[in-house]
């Protein structure tokens, strides 16, 4: 699983170097950590942006 969260985000920072001509590419990265009564949740995403189109994936 790890190990597709890793390709995935390289493949996007790949996928931004592609847009070096014209209006930037914007790579974005969040991730976090929740407590609650049912336990601990680790979430996290990765995107790019580029003018008006947003591409987000959410894991």
């Amino acid at each position: 699983m790890i190990r597709v969260v890793w390709v995935s985000v390289l493949g996007l920072f790949v996928l931004a170097g592609c847009g070096a001509d014209g209006e930037p590419v914007r790579p974005s990265v969040n991730t976090g950590i929740g407590i609650s009564g049912d336990g601990v949740d680790v979430y996290g995403g990765v995107g790019l942006s580029k003018g008006p189109f947003n591409i987000h994936l959410g894991f």
